[in-house]
């Protein structure tokens, strides 16, 4: 026996012969020492329900990647990998209390024998003392059977794990009992019972309900239930072969034939639209062959083949090998964290440009990782906020200065260009004004937080009320949907159909939290913008070491009004004021947009512009 555990046991003796010393019987002085034990480990105990929260609110989106991606498991086991590394969660940390648990009963086992009369074996003297290894038995099973239905961790679990648990427990103690000393056996039957008694009042004390959304769960369940239901184990494997076979295709066309010039990267279905303006002037202006490649099998890109315009399916784990050894003059993303994380530079060609197209108007600075945009040469900038931000985080962190180029947003483009468009076709005149709630899908958003007062102030105002939850709030809350639409009836309308954007362009007046749908609205509508102040999504924590304001936070008061999640009395005057006053005009909203966004109306021809312009100087380089 080691150092270590003969210093256990002596510790565990002394503890023994001290609760005897108090009491001068055995039977009870093991139940203080096994109560003095659960205090002792209380720290661990606290640890581990702790752990145990955090799987298990850590499930919905485990759920959902394995709904996703079902019967990709390489695929599955990278993205659970990039969720634990971002939540800082090991699966192997919960191994340590076991281990601890092992030492502990170890050292009990010798302690109950040096340190106590209790030493005789059920087995060996028969009689009355069979009872305690059965009693053993019994207290396991109780111990398991509450486990189940109130541990956060164990409760989660399948049916087998329960029930094979709570089996193997039972059998476990009942073997055992028969061979350990009397001693021990009542220490495992107390120990069993203290540790309901414990797990009741970390329960109470830390309760799992205020850290865990279980209709996200619930809802996450069903999700992976439908994906696997839908994708039989023939079905998955017929589509797993065909996205293998697409992507072996793809990846060797994309790496053979002629020179690629200029390449365009998709993460998944539905981006092109950030990069679709400035695709099409580049195909109307010149010859160029634009690659694209998109890490989706059903992206809609491949509907647009043609002579000029060449789409490719590369997966992600493919895609990282390409990028190393990626040979094009320019390579444009909407990807950040380049070098940061799987996708890096190429080591072959070392003069490629990367060029950087925002999603959105937002800070870049606030809603990205730190350094996610260092390792790009050019970045297209949606208007000046973005330029300073990043101008003054090359000053202050002394990083290589990058081409900024003043852009604007393709998005705000085309959705400026619908909205016009739908005014022209729209021939039903409103007779009531229509406010718009749309809020965002991350954490505490309006939905989560405060709905039901917003529409309880709204409801009796002389306005249409629409709520438009995000899609994947439908997705994965439904019911709790569907109990609005039953509370407020036909007063309010709550969407679930997002197969039209009308709504969205039509409405005069938007509420919402931190969504970057808000700009949008904002600038392609020129209507204005109620802000509700729930938690703030911050990405970069560091984020007020630049002077610099994130257009986020500066616009909220410029584009709208912005009033707290306990303020919704001042609703019916806030929107009186945004829908009538004269700053909030369409004319103000327009120079607004305009001093605030570049080139409204222009981004794709700047966009295109520059690259024409950069690929004319590379090859006269050469």
């Amino acid at each position: 026996m080691s150092a270590i555990m003969n210093a256990i046991v002596d510790g565990l003796v002394w503890l023994i012969n001290g609760c005897y010393a108090v009491c001068h019987n055995y039977w009870i002085a093991i139940l203080i020492f096994t109560f003095l034990t659960k205090v002792i480990l209380l720290p661990l105990s606290v640890w581990v329900q702790k752990n145990s929260i955090k799987t298990v609110r850590m499930q919905p989106e485990i759920n959902r990647i394995k709904a996703k991606y079902w019967g990709n498991n390489d695929k599955i086991s990278e993205e659970q990998y990039k969720l634990f590394k971002r939540e800082k969660y090991s699966p192997f940390v919960d191994l340590i209390p076991l281990f601890v648990q092992l030492a502990l009963l170890m050292g009990v086992v010798e302690a109950v024998k040096k340190g106590t009369d209790l030493t005789a074996v059920p087995i060996e003297v028969l009689g009355i003392t069979l009872l305690v290894p059965v009693i053993a038995a019994l207290s396991a099973f109780f111990m398991c059977y509450v486990q189940n239905k109130i541990n956060v961790l164990q409760a989660e679990q399948g049916a087998f794990n329960k029930y094979g648990t709570l089996i193997f427990s039972v059998a476990l103690s009942l073997y055992l009992g028969f061979f350990v000393s009397i001693g021990v056996g009542v220490y495992w039957i107390y120990s069993n019972v203290l540790s309901v008694v414990q797990l009741v009042l970390l329960n109470i004390w830390i309760n799992p309900k205020k850290y865990i959304d279980y209709e996200a769960l619930e809802a996450s369940k069903e999700e992976l239930k439908k994906a696997k239901q839908f994708m039989t184990p023939k079905k998955k494997e017929e589509r797993s072969k065909e996205c293998r076979k697409k992507e072996k295709e793809d990846y060797k066309k994309f790496l053979s034939g002629p020179k690629k010039r200029l390449v365009f990267y998709s993460e998944r279905n539905g981006f092109y639209k950030y990069y679709k303006n400035i695709i099409e002037e580049i195909i109307r202006r010149t010859n160029i062959v634009v690659h694209y490649i998109t890490s989706d099998p059903e992206d809609a890109v491949f509907a647009l083949e043609s002579e000029q315009f060449k789409p490719y399916y590369i997966g992600d784990n493919k895609m990282i090998v390409l990028m190393m050894k990626m040979e094009t003059d320019i390579m444009v993303m909407t990807t950040p964290d380049l070098e940061n994380f799987q996708l890096k530079r190429s080591y072959v060609k070392k003069d490629i440009e990367y060029i950087y197209v925002p999603h959105d108007v937002n800070s870049s600075n606030l809603t990205f990782h730190k350094n996610a945009l260092d390792h790009f040469d050019t970045i297209f900038a949606s208007g000046y906020k973005n330029k300073e931000e990043i101008q003054e985080r090359e000053k202050q962190y002394n990083l290589p200065a990058k081409n900024i180029v003043e852009w604007g947003s393709c998005v705000i483009d085309d959705m400026t260009e619908a909205y016009a468009k739908m005014q022209e076709e729209e021939q039903q005149v409103q007779d009531k004004k229509t406010i718009l709630i749309a809020p965002s899908w991350q954490k505490d958003n309006i939905m989560d937080s405060c709905i039901e007062n917003l529409l309880d102030s709204l409801k009796g105002l002389n306005y249409r009320i629409v709520v438009r939850p995000h899609p994947q709030y439908v997705r994965h809350f439904e019911a709790r949907i569907d109990s609005l639409i039953q509370k407020y009836g036909p007063g309010v309308e709550i969407q679930k159909d997002f197969s039209s954007n009308r709504t969205v362009y039509m409405a005069d007046l938007l509420v919402t939290d931190w969504s970057s749908i808000a700009f949008e609205y904002a600038f392609s509508t020129l209507k204005p913008v109620l802000f509700i102040n729930t938690p703030m999504k911050v990405v970069n924590e560091d984020y007020k070491e630049l002077k610099t304001v994130p257009i986020d936070i500066e616009l909220r008061d410029k584009v709208g009004i912005s009033i707290e999640e306990d303020e919704t009395a001042k609703l019916p005057e806030a929107v009186e004021e945004l829908l009538y006053a004269e700053k909030f005009s369409k004319e103000a909203m327009k120079q607004l947009r305009d001093s605030y966004i570049y080139n409204v109306g222009n981004s794709g021809k700047i966009g295109a512009k520059y690259i024409i312009q950069r690929l004319v100087e590379k090859t006269h380089k050469k």
